[in-house]
């Protein structure tokens, strides 16, 4: 194991600017793209129409990933292979694309700052990629055999930071930094689902299910500690702070999803699922730790290479460490027989992660297949770490060939009015 601590005298002020230019960066390359994303179900192009409302709607492959109860219902399982399933997703959550439009390479008045900061949550600039793929995932009946590559990445610069980009300090000013951090991690994984009935009477029907998942690790750098503040005072600036990240580029481990499921009848369903209950990632390949701490006092424009400022960062080599996919409970109800179906859910993050949040997410969907080759869906869903937005989709239903696509607009139907993109393509034989 090594360790190398290198005290130097900080420039912090280029320090700061360039993590500000790296994540208004990131911020303005998910704005020229752009649109939003949803939390479940990304490699479904269904479920991305529908506003990811299809957790007691879904069928097959579908349901192993929504909830893996629905396929002890036999209304819900199929037999066939998804040769081929992408999500895919860039978003932030301030600005959409009609304020790039406006303000980029435009002067900002005093007004305009304003109103880009009026747009900024309390809780910080929040910048984040999302992709989820799948290829050669198996139904059999109340079987699923799916294989699924993740990759999330997320970064929060906090509120305070822009508007000290923006406006300066003042005396007696606090700029907090504890709401800035980045998080990310790229797996592959492998997983067995199997649903069963357990009560039946008459029409109705309740099944519990199960999804079982090996993971292989690819990489991750999480964000452990991250604290810091700075005053304005009349003599200076007086300030500290620690960043603190671990990363690896390997490990394993394994997740287990849970649900269960009821039909009432013939015409409704509702279901109850909780996505990655149990997760553990041991990540053991290249693991470093890689901290910067910094601290100040009274420090002014004429002392800033002087001793009062300190700074340290180090990069050391770990044995390893752990990690685990973030939760989330899922509750459903849809309208699951007839030409006109519909779906609403309820979604709700346990710890606020790369592709997860703590604020509840509210989605509804609506699939109208008028000619049984050609649905069409559209979906509606606010809240989670995403816009409010709009979604729509369609798909060719040849034989046993399926091909669906997806996409999502903002919190209007134009596409003006989305904070990032998402698309979805679906492909597959069913038989």
């Amino acid at each position: 194991m090594t360790l190398t601590n290198r005290y130097e005298s900080a420039r912090l002020t280029r320090r700061r600017l360039w993590l500000i230019a790296v994540a208004l960066g990131l911020l303005m390359f998910s704005l020229a793209v752009t649109n939003s994303a949803l939390a479940s179900a990304m490699a479904s192009a269904r479920g991305v129409a529908m506003g990811g409302s299809i957790n007691s709607l879904a069928t097959g492959i579908d349901a192993a990933r929504c909830n893996p109860a629905l396929l002890g219902l036999v209304a819900h399982q199929e037999r066939g292979v998804e040769l081929f399933g992408l999500g895919a997703d860039i978003h932030n959550n301030a600005l959409t694309l009609d304020d790039y439009n406006t303000y980029n390479g435009e002067y900002l008045t005093t007004q305009d700052k304003d109103d880009i900061l009026a747009k900024v949550p309390t809780e910080g600039l929040e910048a984040a990629l999302n992709v989820d793929a799948s290829a050669l995932s198996i139904a059999l009946g109340s079987a699923v055999i799916s294989v699924e590559g993740v990759a999330d990445a997320d970064l929060n610069v906090s509120k305070d930071i822009i508007e000290l980009m923006f406006n300066g300090n003042t005396i007696a000013d606090t700029i907090d930094l504890d709401g800035s951090f980045s998080d990310a991690v790229g797996y592959v994984s492998v997983g067995l689902s199997y649903g069963r009935p357990v009560y039946t009477l008459g029409t109705r029907q309740v099944s519990v299910g199960a999804t079982v998942k090996y993971i292989r690790g690819l990489g991750i750098e999480q964000m452990v500690e991250h604290t810091g503040n700075l005053s304005t005072e009349a003599t200076g600036f007086a300030g500290a702070g620690s960043f603190i990240l671990q990363t690896s580029t390997g490990g394993s481990g394994y997740a287990v999803d849970l649900g269960a499921a009821i039909k009432l009848n013939q015409t409704y369903t509702a279901g109850v699922s909780f996505n990655n209950f149990l997760s553990h990632i041991s990540w053991s390949n290249d693991c470093e730790e890689h901290g910067y701490m910094f601290s100040f006092d009274t420090a002014t424009v004429d002392n800033w290479d002087e001793d009062q400022i300190v700074s340290e960062d180090y990069t050391r080599e770990l044995d390893g460490f752990t990690s685990s996919l973030p939760s989330n409970m899922n509750i459903g109800f849809a309208k699951t027989s007839g030409r006109l179906l519909w779906s609403v859910a309820y979604e709700q993050g346990f710890r606020r992660a790369a592709g997860s949040s703590t604020t509840p997410r509210l989605s509804a969907g609506v699939e109208w297949s008028l000619l049984p080759i050609l649905p069409l869906r559209t979906g509606f869903s606010t809240g989670g770490n995403n816009q409010t937005a709009f979604s729509f989709g369609t798909g060719v239903h040849l034989g046993s060939l399926h091909i669906d696509v997806a996409a999502i607009s903002g919190a209007s139907l134009s596409p003006s009015s989305s904070k990032g993109a998402n698309i979805a393509l679906s492909t597959g034989l069913y038989f």
